[in-house]
């Protein structure tokens, strides 16, 4: 019987021991006979790293912590699909939030699992990622059904906690490359969360955004 193909991983974390517990958990796990193996091709502490080395590896599965230093997860997410990433992310992180699930879930993550997950969990998620199927924790799962049960939130709710920093130093007269240095992310990715407040405002530019963000109490009043 052919030997199965391993499924090659990136760890995306910013505590050194979490990625060495997840390598040797990884390394260590015994593919058997009808499943298959892991291979950690890497490791990356921040999100703008996670781009360039996931970019350069072409890893089967990213997996991608979201709160980090040197560039969070849910950004490198939005750059990482911009860019036609073959890899699919699948975020394991300790947060369960709205305001942490559904910005990843839009940014294009292959499913969300935390890291209390047992591990044979975690295998299965890395599995069903690595094929392309969706994978929710119970308790993420049970958030988006609420959310999708509930009436929508007024646009100003919607608006994720990276979008409100972007609206507020586009208002300030901010470019997207001065924006992008302000924040640390790329300016294609300013151009993404642009995009993203344009559509949640109903507006097509920088000044109908401001405009509106104004008048329904976003940004403040004048």
């Amino acid at each position: 019987m052919a030997e199965l193909k391993r499924i090659t991983l990136l760890i995306v974390d910013d505590h050194p021991v979490v990625r060495d517990g997840l390598r040797g958990m990884f390394t260590a796990a015994d593919p058997g006979a009808a499943e298959p193996g892991f291979h950690v091709l890497g490791e990356a502490s921040g999100g703008v790293e996670a781009v360039e080395l996931a970019l350069r590896l072409d890893p089967d599965v990213v997996l991608m912590d979201l709160r980090m230093p040197g560039g969070n997860g849910v950004d490198a997410i939005v750059e990482l699909t911009r860019r036609g990433a073959r890899s699919q992310i699948l975020v394991l992180t300790t947060y369960d939030t709205d305001t942490d699930t559904l910005p990843a879930i839009e940014a294009g993550a292959t499913g969300y699992l935390l890291k209390d997950a047992p591990r044979e969990e975690l295998f299965a998620a890395v599995r069903a990622a690595a094929e392309g199927r969706t994978v929710l924790s119970p308790a993420v799962a049970s958030r988006l059904v609420s959310r999708v049960r509930t009436p929508a939130a007024p646009v100003e709710e919607s608006l994720s906690a990276r979008e409100r920093e972007v609206l507020e130093l586009v208002a300030k007269g901010t470019s997207n490359r001065a924006i992008a240095v302000e924040l640390f992310i790329s300016e294609a990715t300013v151009k993404t969360h642009l995009t993203h407040i344009y559509a949640k405002l109903g507006v097509k530019d920088r000044a109908a955004a401001v405009a509106v963000a104004y008048d329904r109490g976003i940004l403040g009043r004048h």
